[in-house]
């Protein structure tokens, strides 16, 4: 869709896979964040795998997702 640039450069990505995930294998979630750090700054690239998780959520991974919007966005009053 054209090259990434300026400030988006510099966006944070939260990635999160499980390792047991029988729709999406851990393999292309590894080729996407692969991607994903050719694209943008890969300071900014954050991949987590999940032991033992399907194609799902686990309280570990929303517990890094909650992390991750504490630390980037705003607070909201």
């Amino acid at each position: 869709q054209g090259p990434i640039s300026g400030v988006n450069k510099e966006i944070a990505v939260l990635q999160c896979h499980g390792d047991c995930d029988p729709l999406v294998p851990l393999m292309f979630g590894s080729l996407t964040v692969e991607k994903l750090k050719s694209m943008i700054n890969p300071a900014n690239v954050t991949f987590r795998t999940y032991s033992g998780m399907m194609h799902s959520s686990c309280i570990e991974e929303m517990m890094d997702v909650k992390h991750f919007i504490d630390k980037h966005l705003p607070p909201v009053d």
